[in-house]
């Protein structure tokens, strides 16, 4: 629907807000039955790129240059023997080509990043359920948890994690760093201070952060907020 020009979107020098109204949809190569949503890349300077895959009954689409971490937020897709349903999630490493498929309407954040060995060392393939990954308070705040979701292995050269905050619960701090940030809102809803600007967020909206961009969040309503965050970790800036 139109509404005369207004979105919450917002794309800035260090940030970006892309909220669904703004969304774009199209397949990339070898996307079968699936279209994808780019809300992060290269295009704007980013140094990984992270999308939405919607996928439809019987769809599919490959992955394997770089480095991929897949996230299912509807329904379950397979690759190999593998099945991944709802909250579940993989990371695969570089240059093994793998094809996802979905016998049924589904839905997936997937992240992809070129892959900074060390020591020229890639990790396998690892498979997780975010559901029981144990979770952690932040900085000894009960009301914010965190789920480490890759390995503390300085293989990994990024980390992708979610937090959870009650409502009412925020960051300890405005944060200034060098890592780089995607973020997708997975529930609820609150303020994020992006730079100098103040956004109301909720469940499906995308956040970019470049480095240094000043960031903090509050989680308003009445149920938690939630979402999934990547950062590049691990190397040497």
């Amino acid at each position: 629907m139109q509404h005369l020009g207004h979105t919450r979107s917002s794309y800035q020098r260090d940030h970006l807000l892309h909220t669904p109204d703004t969304f774009v949809r199209a397949p990339l190569p070898g996307m079968r039955n699936a279209t994808a949503i780019v809300h992060a890349g290269p295009a704007m300077g980013a140094g990984f790129t992270q999308y939405t895959v919607e996928l439809e009954r019987d769809g599919g689409f490959s992955l394997g240059q770089a480095q991929s971490f897949v996230y299912v937020l509807e329904g379950a897709v397979m690759f190999a023997e593998v099945r991944l349903s709802q909250g579940q999630y993989a990371w695969l490493p570089p240059d093994q080509a793998v094809h996802l498929t979905a016998a049924d309407p589904a839905r997936v954040a997937v992240i992809e990043k070129p892959h900074s060995s060390l020591n020229g060392i890639v990790p396998s393939s690892i498979t997780g359920d975010e559901r029981r990954t144990p979770g952690k308070p932040l900085l000894g705040d009960e009301a914010v948890e965190v789920r480490i979701l890759l390995p503390d292995d300085p293989a990994f050269d990024c980390a992708v994690n979610t937090m959870t905050f009650e409502p009412g619960a925020t960051l300890p701090m405005v944060v200034i760093h060098v890592m780089e940030h995607g973020l997708l809102m997975l529930e609820g809803e609150g303020i994020y201070r992006l730079g100098e600007h103040w956004y109301p967020v909720k469940a499906g909206d995308f956040i970019w952060m470049a480095p240094y961009c000043p960031q903090w969040f509050g989680a308003l309503g009445k149920t938690p907020a939630k979402y999934l965050i990547y950062k590049d970790w691990n190397r040497h800036p």
